[in-house]
C-alpha cells in the first residue's frame, strides 16, 4: 500500500528555547522576553487538529513536529511523499533554522526558501548588505558592540534607529530606540548587549507608514499579482516590544477580549498610493528573482507620502497565525490559515491534479 502523502510542520516550541536559554545563563524576565519571538508556535498549537482536517480532506497527512525530534523523524521520512514546512527560524537564540538544512540533508521536498536565506534574513546586518548590492532601497547602516563601533554609522540628518541585529518581533526595541546621535546610538547598544548579548544594528532613520508585504502562493504558479501589500497602521511612528508581546499570545488574546488592546489597522497601499504598490510589487519581483524567495515571506517597509519606499527587511519565515497574515490569506485567497496551508501543501504533493 503506498504512503499516504504528509504535510509536516517543524516548530521550535517556547519552552524548549526559553530551557536552552536560561542553562546559558540568561535572566528568566529575558529569556521569556527573547523566547517570544516564537509565540506563532505557541499560537498555532489549539489550531492543529483544525490544520490536521483541512489536510485530510485533501487527501494528505498532517504531523506538527517539535525541532527538537526532527533530526530522527526527518531521517525516516519518504522524499516521495513527504513536504517540510518550517514554521519558525533562528540561527543565534533560536534553532529553526537546521530544519530546511535537514531536509534538504534528505532529500526531502519543502516549502519556503532555500536554507540559506533563513540564515541570511536573521542577521540583519549582513542581509542589508546583499540588499543593497541588489539595488534594494534599504536604508544605510552601521554595526556596533556594546558601545564599540564595528562598523561606523551613516552620516544623516534625521537620526538613527537602534535595535538587536539577530533578534525579531520588537525584540529590544524600546520608545527610545529612535536616537539623534552616534552616542546615543552607542549607549543603546551597549543596553543591548547588557539585556540580550547581541550586536546592535544603527540605521538611519527612515520616515513613513508602516507596511508589510505578505506572500502565500497556494497555487504552485502565483506570481507578484498575489502578494498582499498592507498599511500596518497602529498610532504610533514604530512598534516596541511591549507593543508586541500586547498582540500576541495568551496576554495579546486577554487584552483584546476586554478591550484593552485593540488589533492595528490594515489598509490595502494600492486603495490610496497605487504608485507605491507597484514600486513595493517590484522589490518583491526582484527578491523573488535575485534573492530567491519563494513560497512563503513577507517584507517591511515605510512608504513616504511622495510615494518613496524603504524597505526594512524580509522574513522567509513570516507570523502564520498572526492577524496580519491571517487578513491576507482571507483577502488575498479566501481561505482560512488552515485551509491556505493544507491547500499549499496539497498543490505541491499532487502538482498535476490541481
Amino acid at each position: 500500500m503506498a504512503a499516504t502523502p504528509e504535510l509536516v510542520l517543524v516548530y521550535e516550541a517556547e519552552e524548549d528555547c526559553r530551557e536552552r536559554l536560561l542553562a546559558e545563563g540568561f535572566a528568566l524576565g529575558r529569556a521569556a522576553e527573547i523566547t517570544s519571538y516564537l509565540a506563532q508556535a505557541t499560537d498555532i498549537g489549539p489550531e492543529f487538529d483544525v490544520v490536521a482536517e483541512a489536510c485530510r480532506s485533501r487527501g494528505i497527512g498532517f504531523r506538527p513536529l517539535r525541532l527538537d525530534d526532527a533530526p530522527e523523524v526527518l531521517r525516516r521520512c519518504d522524499p516521495a511523499t513527504s513536504l517540510i514546512w518550517t514554521l519558525t527560524d533562528g540561527i543565534a537564540y533560536f534553532r529553526g533554522g537546521v530544519a530546511p538544512a535537514l531536509a534538504r540533508f534528505h532529500g526531502l521536498q519543502t516549502i519556503g526558501a532555500d536554507d540559506s536565506l533563513f540564515a541570511l534574513c536573521q542577521d540583519k546586518f549582513r542581509a542589508g548588505s546583499v540588499l543593497r548590492a541588489l539595488g534594494m532601497p534599504v536604508p544605510a547602516a552601521g554595526l556596533a558592540r556594546n558601545g564599540e563601533w564595528l562598523v561606523p554609522p551613516p552620516d544623516t540628518p534625521a537620526g538613527y534607529f537602534v535595535k538587536p541585529n539577530r533578534l525579531g518581533s520588537k525584540i529590544g526595541i524600546w520608545p527610545e530606540s529612535r536616537c539623534e546621535s552616534p552616542n546615543e546610538a552607542l549607549a543603546l547598544s551597549r543596553r543591548i548587549h547588557a539585556a540580550y548579548r547581541d550586536d546592535a544594528i544603527v540605521q538611519a532613520y527612515v520616515p513613513g507608514r508602516n507596511v508589510r508585504a505578505s506572500f502565500l502562493a497556494v497555487a504552485p504558479d502565483a506570481g507578484i499579482e498575489r502578494l498582499g501589500v498592507f498599511f500596518v497602521d497602529s498610532g504610533a511612528d514604530f512598534q516596541t516590544m511591549a507593543d508586541s508581546l500586547a498582540l500576541y499570545g495568551d496576554t495579546g488574546l486577554a487584552a483584546m477580549a476586554t478591550g484593552r488592546q485593540s488589533l492595528p489597522e490594515l489598509l490595502a497601499v494600492r486603495d490610496t498610493q497605487p504608485g507605491a504598490d507597484r514600486a513595493i510589487r517590484s522589490i518583491a519581483a526582484s527578491l523573488i528573482r535575485g534573492l530567491g524567495l519563494k513560497d512563503v515571506f513577507s517584507i517591511d517597509l515605510r512608504v513616504e507620502p511622495d510615494d518613496t519606499v524603504h524597505m526594512i527587511e524580509f522574513e522567509v519565515c513570516p507570523g502564520l497565525p498572526c492577524f496580519d497574515f491571517r487578513a491576507y490569506c482571507g483577502g488575498c485567497w479566501g481561505l482560512g490559515l488552515a485551509e491556505a496551508m493544507a491547500e499549499t501543501a496539497a498543490s505541491r504533493l499532487f502538482p498535476h491534479s490541481r
